[in-house]
């Protein structure tokens, strides 16, 4: 493990910046769908709770992945990789349903994320000189 910044590249800083604002994101929007449930009257109160669940359960987990990364632990990459593979299609989705305003922003997260993960100094710092650590 790397701890001190000297030792993490910067590629690695802004991949874990993007995962926590995307974490914090989530865990806001599941925390307002939350809030929307209780004081509001849900169409479906079982389909409402599962979203702000998810949206709460989901954020939290992405700051965990971003905490690894940032802290330079092998662990984190590959779930950072697989969330921002995942988060593509559901942008390019919403670009085409014309929700500009979510998809651009997120498939720009996304891709930052994946090219900063996926960069030889994130490698190297992660996995060791040859790939093996």
């Amino acid at each position: 493990m790397i701890s001190s910044s000297v030792g993490r590249p910067a590629t690695l800083t802004v991949a874990a910046a993007v995962l926590a604002a995307e974490g914090l994101l989530a865990l806001a929007l599941g925390g307002y769908v939350g809030v929307e449930t209780v004081i509001g009257k849900p169409t479906d109160l079982v389909t409402s709770i599962a979203v702000a669940g998810f949206g709460v359960l989901g954020g939290a987990l992405l700051l965990w992945v971003a905490w690894g990364v940032w802290q330079v632990l092998r662990w984190s990459r590959g779930p950072a990789v697989v969330t921002q593979i995942f988060a593509l299609p559901v942008a390019i989705s919403l670009i085409q349903s014309a929700q500009y305003g979510f998809g651009v922003p997120l498939i720009t997260a996304a891709a930052i994320a994946l090219v900063a993960l996926l960069a030889p100094a994130s490698t190297h710092a992660l996995m060791g000189e040859d790939g093996a650590r």
